[in-house]
């Protein structure tokens, strides 16, 4: 063999030990009740299969990746209940207390920060950036496509600049919704910054309530326009 292609084998082996490989994910189903494990794996299930991932290693991969997320909740916020309901119950009093409680919070918020940049990195090792976020997407039901989609058709108007300002603020709701312990509270999350986005149109000059008004009877008209 020749000397160079003795000297590419030796870099192709070389790079088959640098760049690591994705190991399967198992479920993390032990020890829970398994009604609950069968209906978070049916959950993440609708979410993965909207991939069409043809690879049913890599999908099985990415679905125990996304339900054990849900399990990883559900762990953080219980613990963090199980710890207040003991402080409650308990003799402390005051200050003592409420620092008690404050340090259970914490502990709660630490592990949610881990846990949220955790996510995507697990899953970036079998997917892209634009099927992370339709995973992101597929968690939070969807929120920021149905509110973006609809407050440009019902504000016709806006401009490149006012578009991009509304997207970014409902991609940052989501990062806090997908950390929430449930979909009220994933709701609540995009509430906020939707009552963002109203504030900053009405600053630039937009009539919200003739805009939606307007918006309704434009809905409308479409709506009998197909029964025709």
């Amino acid at each position: 063999m020749k000397k160079t292609q003795i000297k590419y084998l030796w870099m192709a082996l070389c790079l088959m030990v640098l760049i690591p490989t994705a190991k399967a994910v198992d479920l993390d189903s032990k020890n829970r009740d398994p009604k609950y494990v069968e209906n978070i794996t049916g959950r993440a299930k609708k979410i993965v299969d909207k991939l069409e991932l043809k690879d049913k290693n890599v999908a099985e991969d990415v679905l125990n990746t996304v339900a054990n997320r849900y399990f990883e909740l559900n762990d953080i916020f219980s613990k963090r209940d199980t710890a207040v309901n003991r402080i409650k119950r308990s003799a402390l009093k005051g200050e003592t207390k409420n620092n008690a409680l404050n340090a259970a919070q914490n502990e709660k918020e630490a592990a949610l920060y881990r846990s949220h940049f955790a996510f995507p990195a697990n899953l970036s090792l079998y997917l892209n950036d634009a099927q992370i976020e339709a995973i992101k997407d597929g968690i939070t039901f969807g929120v920021v496509k149905v509110t973006y989609d609809a407050t440009l058709d019902m504000i016709p108007t806006l401009k490149e600049e006012e578009k991009t300002q509304i997207l970014a603020w409902l991609k940052e709701g989501r990062e806090f919704a997908l950390d929430a312990e449930t979909s009220n509270k994933k709701h609540e999350a995009f509430g906020k910054y939707k009552g963002r986005i109203n504030n900053y149109l009405s600053k630039r000059g937009y009539d919200l309530i003739k805009e939606r008004e307007g918006w309704y009877a434009r809905i409308k008209a479409r709506d009998e326009a197909k029964k025709k």
